[in-house]
């Protein structure tokens, strides 16, 4: 049973990205606003590895899906 603490930056760890404030901070300003028309997992900021994790992790409902949202929303501001 997976029992981390899913949060922002475990986000950011688990997709192989800096994950310190300072970094979270600058990778979502360095990509927002994302198009209203493009689905999060079709940016051409994620590598193979990190849209497969995404496209799996929301298919399956799991830990990271309500994260992923969050950060899919934070994007579109």
């Amino acid at each position: 049973m997976d029992t981390s603490l899913h949060n922002l930056k475990a986000l950011f760890e688990q997709l192989g990205l800096p994950s310190s404030e300072e970094d979270t901070t600058l990778f979502l300003r360095e990509h927002s606003p994302l198009d209203p028309e493009l689905k999060l997992v079709e940016a051409d900021f994620w590598n193979p590895g990190q849209r497969s994790f995404l496209i799996e992790a929301l298919a399956e409902d799991s830990d990271w899906t309500e994260l992923i949202e969050h950060l899919d929303a934070v994007l579109r501001r």
